[in-house]
């Protein structure tokens, strides 16, 4: 890989809740500096539903020395209102770049099923529902009807961002979307999960993106940080209980497991090498609404992706400034990109 990334939330709303409530533009700097000088990243995805954190944290990047991938990632905005942030997070992007940044601007995230309009369902939870469901015959009907639309919608999106931007497109994308990859400069997946599907299914569907005849970015691959999470892909996560939007719990007993993670990210970067993809993104740094706690079924550090344990109250050992502890992904991930760039950017 010639891009070696991990995924920066700076803030996902739904339902009035962030996943990244105290955000700390110092503290974001600083830890920018870490996944540059510490993590060995060459990039970072940063998303979020707020314009002025995105410039924020992209500033803080570009700073660090890192490659900037610029991503708005909304939820339960109409498709009007997507469009207009992704004008306005387009040309802070190209301010970012026209001051000597190395910056990639994203249209956006998995927004047929974020996004109201494209998938049937008045809000997310509406639309997420309908894909579990074990009516495949809607779902049949329901995808074969979308990328229609949804790329007319994207040709607005794209259109958008090249009248505001002068770098690289692209967008993160579902596989039933079926993205028309014309309109972008990189083809980009956030489906870097892989689950109960074999590792030869898992590679067809990469080598179907590298036949595009452009780079090809995984923008999300992960696992959460307990016994079996690696089976779950990005299901991982979907061990918790919520009350109101927040997280409160887990859903049942889990073992913790650093390792099965850390082992996880190895594999799938393993993988991203061999099929020859371009740019990948661990996700994520840090899951600011999963913290850890001393009670197991309230343990919602579990569920969580991040390759960092983060705290309700003190302070880590490593980083003593910092409200999280590295995971032992962290210690992975670090060694592989450190000895990708001493390779010259091969991972």
């Amino acid at each position: 890989m010639r891009v070696n990334g991990i995924n920066y939330d700076a803030g996902f709303v739904h339902r009035g809740v962030s996943t990244h409530e105290h955000f700390d533009p110092a503290v974001v700097a600083r830890e920018m500096r870490i996944i540059r000088q510490d993590l060995h990243c060459t990039a970072v995805r940063i998303t979020g539903g707020d314009p002025d954190r995105l410039e924020a944290a992209a500033v803080c990047a570009a700073d660090a020395g890192l490659q900037v991938w610029f991503c708005p990632f909304v939820c339960d905005l109409t498709a009007e209102e997507t469009l207009a942030l992704v004008a306005d997070c387009a040309g802070r992007a190209e301010r970012l770049r026209a001051g000597g940044a190395d910056v990639v601007f994203l249209t956006g995230s998995e927004l047929s099923l974020f996004v109201g309009g494209f998938l049937p369902g008045d809000t997310f939870l509406d639309r997420a529902a309908l894909l579990r469901a074990p009516d495949a015959a809607r779902l049949r009907e329901c995808f074969a009807t979308l990328p229609e639309r949804f790329n007319a919608f994207l040709g607005r999106a794209a259109a958008l961002a090249r009248e505001r931007f002068g770098g690289p497109i692209s967008y993160a994308s579902l596989p039933f979307e079926r993205v028309d990859w014309a309109l972008f400069d990189i083809v980009s997946t956030d489906a870097g999960y892989r689950s109960t599907e074999s590792e030869d299914e898992f590679r067809a569907g990469i080598r179907a993106l590298t036949a595009q005849g452009k780079p090809v970015a995984i923008t999300e691959f992960g696992c959460a940080t307990h016994v079996g999470a690696a089976r779950k892909g990005g299901r991982g996560t979907e061990i918790v209980e919520s009350e109101g939007g927040r997280v409160t719990r887990l859903d049942g007993d889990y073992v913790r497991d650093e390792r099965e993670q850390a082992g996880y990210l190895r594999e799938q970067c393993d993988v991203f090498d061999q099929e020859g993809v371009y740019a990948a993104f661990v996700y994520t740094f840090a899951n600011y609404h999963l913290p850890h706690r001393p009670d197991s079924r309230e343990d919602l550090d579990m569920a969580a992706l991040g390759i960092v344990t983060v705290f309700e109250d003190g302070r880590g050992r490593t980083y003593p400034d910092m409200a999280w502890e590295p995971k032992l992904a962290f210690a992975a991930l670090a060694d592989r990109y450190r000895r990708a760039a001493a390779a010259g950017g091969t991972g």
